[in-house]
């Protein structure tokens, strides 16, 4: 026991409780299970004080799966000095004929696959990183909210061949012209008041959320790269804090080709001997950002420009910023028109344009100095 340098603990996480299980280093050492603990913050302290009194001379490391409990394990073992791992489930490797599946079985694999260093580690954010995230996604799920009643409001009048001629829907001379309808029935003018109540009460909650996003990110770390990538086309300030506030720190991407396959873009392949088959993009990363480039990306179509708005968005910005920016624009319109021309699909065109704005994404943030952070500690790996 004196020589044991490492112990590898895997913890199956619940809402209520967790399975413990743990194997020392070295070859002749089996995956053995521990207990199963309560889910409180005490309980966890003192499994880890456990650990820690058996094995005095011994680095404790441990590892569970991503799900709904969130990072708060990793954040508390990490501040009581301990290493710790999160794995994404989809990735675990798994045997073709292994049909039993328990919590003690999966505690006891995350550990043994932890020793073997065959696990797939996941980037943590801070806490910090993670509530601003949260108040993005709030943000997107009341735009939504707002969206689908709306849509259901312009069902409604289609049903009763109710039109509106003016082209700017929802502005208030339309809103105007909703409030002033007279319909038929008494009871369909009672459906037509409770939407427009419902659209009403749905947009004061968009605005808070879509000032106080305004109001975190500017005290937000990465906020100077939020303000860089506006300079890109399509990227106005919403969609630019969303993106950095989904994908988090940039520069733990060696090139720009990993945040593609990040995110998803890429294509998958499926080739045999001579024979090269590219299929559909992979859509294995994070989807709300992927879903964020391709609404940016329709913005290629028109021809190259620097409008007054663009303008007051690269103020205060880098010469190197600008110049990125600008050759992004030259190249992305330019590529958009001639896959148009070749008679692509327009989905398949804005997808590939999405692809490369995140490129040029990563090369500005490579030019924006921010507050230096420890990425290995971020996405620590386990030692060979």
């Amino acid at each position: 026991m004196n020589n044991i340098s490492i112990v590898f603990i895997g913890l199956d996480t619940h809402k209520e409780f967790f399975e413990v299980a743990h194997e020392l280093d070295g070859r002749d050492n089996r995956v053995l299970h521990d207990a199963r603990i309560s889910s409180a913050k005490s309980s966890v302290i003192k499994m880890a004080r456990d650990f820690q009194s058996k094995y005095p001379q011994a680095t404790l490391h441990f590892v569970y799966e991503a799900g709904p409990c969130g990072y708060w394990i990793y954040r508390l073992l990490t501040s009581l000095g301990h290493c710790c791992y999160v794995v994404a489930p989809s990735l675990l490797p798994k045997k073709p004929g292994e049909k039993v599946k328990t919590d003690r079985k999966d505690a006891m694999k995350l550990a043994h696959l932890l020793k073997m260093n065959d696990i797939p580690i996941i980037y943590v954010p801070e806490a910090e990183d993670e509530a601003v995230r949260d108040l993005s996604r709030a943000r997107q799920t009341a735009t939504n909210d707002l969206n689908h009643a709306r849509c259901q409001l312009k069902g409604f009048l289609l049903r009763n061949n109710i039109c509106y001629d003016d082209t700017a829907n929802w502005s208030l001379k339309h809103l105007r012209w909703l409030n002033e309808l007279i319909l038929p029935h008494p009871a369909q003018h009672i459906v037509l008041q409770e939407m427009l109540n419902t659209i009403n009460e749905r947009m004061k909650p968009l605005a808070r959320l879509v000032n106080e996003l305004e109001h975190q990110v500017k005290q937000w770390c990465y906020y100077p790269v939020v303000k860089a990538i506006q300079a890109m086309r399509g990227i106005r300030f919403l969609i630019a804090a969303s993106i950095i506030a989904e994908l988090g720190d940039l520069r733990r991407f060696d090139n720009p080709r990993k945040l593609m396959k990040y995110l998803g873009l890429t294509p998958s392949e499926d080739s045999s001997g001579d024979k090269r088959r590219l299929e559909k993009i992979s859509k294995c990363g994070n989807g709300r950002a992927r879903r964020l480039l391709i609404e940016g990306a329709h913005s290629y179509k028109f021809p190259a420009k620097v409008s007054s708005e663009m303008q007051k968005r690269q103020e205060m910005l880098s010469k190197e910023v600008i110049d990125i920016a600008w050759q992004a624009q030259l190249r992305l319109c330019k590529r958009y028109q001639r896959l148009m021309h070749r008679s692509k699909h327009r989905n398949v065109v804005v997808t590939a344009i999405a692809r490369e704005m995140i490129a040029y994404i990563w090369a500005i943030s490579r030019e924006v100095a921010i507050a230096p952070i420890d990425v290995k500690k971020r996405i620590a790996r386990v030692p060979a």
